[in-house]
């Protein structure tokens, strides 16, 4: 049986009255209202989830919630979990493009801040942290859910940086031995102290003057670990 991250990014058949699958109709495959409706289910089961926790949704409130009926909701994804792991897979992959939109021809320093800020201030939403805890909560049960949110938030966002920051080691910027684990170094030098309190119930968010402190340490320690010449 496929895995759920798999499962996550295919379209589902129809299933026919016989328990057999058929192809949907031929304005169900087009590539326009199929993504318009793809999208719109994801809405209703983000209010869903967001609302019930993962166990307290169920498909008949997604359906509702996302203005589908239940058979159309299960031609596009056969069950909760796949539903569940297509929504979380589909917010980090917007996060990560959103936050790790990186010039390698832009100024070191300067883009290492604006990454950290977009980052931390993304990782603090409150529908994050909300998603985050639910993950946790079922990724003993399902750790398919678990690494379909890793590889698409935290491992994408650690490959986008590892790119930026090899270009940056090929224009005499940085040394690094090993890039990907000071991506990684970096990520939760900006969130460690910010996000993971709020994620086991410190509902408190940080203030402006908390973010810019950790911003600031985050990157001034990076490149004085990292850079081809300290910074001033």
């Amino acid at each position: 049986m496929a895995s759920l991250p798999d499962f996550a990014h295919q379209r589902i058949e129809r299933r026919t009255a016989g328990g057999r699958h058929a192809e949907p109709g031929h304005a169900e495959m087009a590539a326009g209202p199929a993504a318009t409706k793809h999208d719109q289910i994801l809405r209703g089961a983000r209010e869903v989830f967001l609302a019930s926790g993962f166990d307290g949704a169920s498909m008949g409130e997604i359906a509702r919630a996302a203005g589908v009926s239940k058979g159309t909701l299960y031609v596009y994804f056969d069950s909760k979990e796949i539903l569940f792991t297509a929504l979380v897979t589909d917010e980090c992959t917007r996060t990560a493009e959103a936050c790790f939109d990186l010039d390698p021809d832009g100024p070191t320093e300067e883009t290492l801040r604006a990454l950290a800020c977009r980052y931390v201030n993304a990782m603090l939403e409150p529908s994050h942290i909300r998603t985050v805890r639910m993950v946790i909560g079922v990724a003993e049960k399902l750790p398919d859910i678990g690494r379909a949110f890793l590889q698409a938030g935290q491992e994408a966002g650690v490959a986008r940086l590892s790119d930026w920051l090899r270009a940056k080691i090929a224009q005499g910027e940085f040394v690094i031995e090993d890039v990907e684990m000071a991506a990684w170094q970096f990520m939760l030098g900006c969130q460690g102290k910010l996000v993971i309190p709020m994620i086991f119930g410190d509902n408190a968010r940080p203030d402006a003057a908390m973010i810019r402190n950790v911003v600031d340490q985050t990157v001034r320690s990076f490149l004085s670990a990292f850079a081809g010449t300290k910074p001033a």
